[in-house]
């Protein structure tokens, strides 16, 4: 069978798109054009919004296992421990917020955890096909795939997806202008090596006392004993073990500190982008093909799967024969990415001024604030805000989550205070929430303490629908 959609990438933001487009048994392929899986922590820090879409797609308990809290960080200045810091102050969980704090997990980690999940589905990312043609008209897609050296395959698609990353293929088959700037002025040297002279349970910084915000970072990664390394670029040095224990020399001089086992390194710049458009007919963008972030403040990655997130169930709805979704796709996604390169911009140059703030992370970092209203509507909670969580009890006395009932693709209806009414659409999963001591028939919860009722600012008789991707679609009563 030609598959319905065709995904260009087999990144963070491609995997969750073909993972969302499984699990609704859409036929989809994913092709990589690197003929090996990527190596590497890259994008390590996982934003608490993307902890509760991995929750929905079933791989957060893959994630927690695999990954860690973000660890403090020890500063050493001219050799000297002076403090230990942290990004963020660690936050409690509530109700509504089950996952309020980032995680730790090196992106070739968080790959492999999608793309075990993504096989269960019966789906397998396709290494080193390169897509190198697109041609389109309105009844679908045709792309060129080249399998290895030369084997051509010609695809015909209802759908493309540019995940393809910063330099796509895709985006530039299209001609859409990539706005921004790359500073060369700034670079720096970035792998993954062992330290084991340094406790594991903790970052470090080293810089010298009169410079303290140019210095040298290791974080320390999970699942061995590697750390996460970042200096400053001297000019011409590649970035080799030779050239990374160099910057230790001279950052943290003194200190006896010997790095083994690079397992990944490259030379970093900022690459502040933006793509002009987001979609072009039946060929869409997402992710770093879409817009290109600083990593300060940890929004690339997380961004990109935000923007599969949210295009997952509209594609679904165009193939069901409904556009009117899909179109809102640019429109949402663009301005969010962004509002995202502009948080990510600021922090940066706090860095670059030597800001101390750089280095602290506050809400705005976490995505959980990401909303799709329209800016005239007003209120604790209107269309377009993120659904929160609140504890239930199901009709049997167990104890139950809002998100349990969101998880899946199908929208979700909550009637408060009411029995809900026979869903209209096969899609549509409905539920009345009523108070301890109600009765109803058909399906219902049990909002034993108030909370569902408070974060809803629900009265008796209020009909929320929930999008698929755990936005509001629409409150009535």
């Amino acid at each position: 069978m030609e598959p319905l959609v065709l995904i260009a990438g087999a990144g963070p933001t491609g995997l969750t798109l073909a993972l969302d487009l499984a699990r609704r048994s859409l036929p989809v392929r994913i092709v990589e054009r690197a003929p090996a899986h990527p190596r590497g922590s890259r994008g390590d820090g996982i934003q608490p919004r993307t902890l509760e879409v991995f929750d929905d797609l079933g791989v957060l308990d893959a994630v927690h296992a695999a990954g860690r809290p973000p660890a403090p960080m020890r500063v050493f200045l001219d050799g000297e421990f002076v403090m230990e810091r942290t990004m963020g102050d660690t936050v409690a969980p509530t109700p509504d917020v089950p996952y309020p704090n980032g995680w730790v997990l090196g992106q070739a980690d968080t790959e492999a955890i999608l793309r075990e999940r993504l096989a269960e589905l019966g789906v397998a990312v396709e290494l080193d096909t390169a897509l190198t043609t697109v041609e389109q008209d309105a009844g679908g897609v045709r792309a060129t795939l080249v399998h290895g050296a030369d084997a051509e395959e010609t695809v015909h698609a209802a759908y493309l997806i540019g995940a393809d990353g910063g330099k796509s293929t895709v985006r530039r088959a299209l001609g859409i202008p990539f706005e921004g700037s790359t500073d060369e002025s700034i670079r720096m040297l970035l792998g993954d090596v062992r330290a084991d002279g340094l406790d594991h349970e903790h970052g470090y910084w080293f810089a010298a006392a009169d410079k303290p915000m140019a210095g040298i970072a290791l974080s320390p990664l999970p699942g061995g004993r590697s750390f996460q390394f970042a200096a400053p670029h001297s000019g011409t040095d590649e970035p080799t073990l030779t050239s990374l224990q160099r910057a230790v020399d001279t950052y943290a001089a003194g200190m006896d500190i010997t790095l083994t086992e690079l397992s990944w390194a490259t030379t970093w710049r900022p690459n502040i982008r933006l793509a002009q458009r987001f979609r072009d007919g039946r060929v869409l963008l997402a992710g770093d093909a879409a817009h290109a972030h600083p990593p300060t403040g940890g929004q690339g990655m997380n961004t990109g799967v935000q923007d599969a997130y949210n295009l997952g169930w509209k594609l679904a709805a165009a193939l069901d024969g409904d556009e009117a979704p899909l179109a809102t796709y640019e429109s949402e996604r663009r301005t969010v990415a962004a509002r995202v390169l502009g948080i990510s911009s600021a922090l940066l140059n706090k860095l670059v001024d030597g800001d101390e703030d750089a280095m602290r992370r506050g809400p705005e970092t976490q995505q959980l604030d990401i909303s799709y209203r329209d800016p005239a509507e007003r209120g604790p909670l209107v269309s377009g805000d993120r659904a929160p969580d609140a504890p239930l009890k199901d009709a049997a006395g167990r104890p139950i989550r809002l998100f349990d009932l969101f998880r899946g693709p199908h929208w979700t209806l909550l009637c408060f205070g009411e029995p809900a009414p026979l869903p209209t659409a096969s899609d549509v999963h409905a539920y009345a929430v009523l108070r301890p001591g109600t009765t109803a028939e058909g399906s219902h919860v049990f909002d034993t303490d108030g909370h569902a009722f408070t974060a809803y600012a629900a009265t008796p008789g209020r009909e929320i629908l929930i999008r698929p991707d755990g936005y509001l679609a629409y409150l009535a009563g």
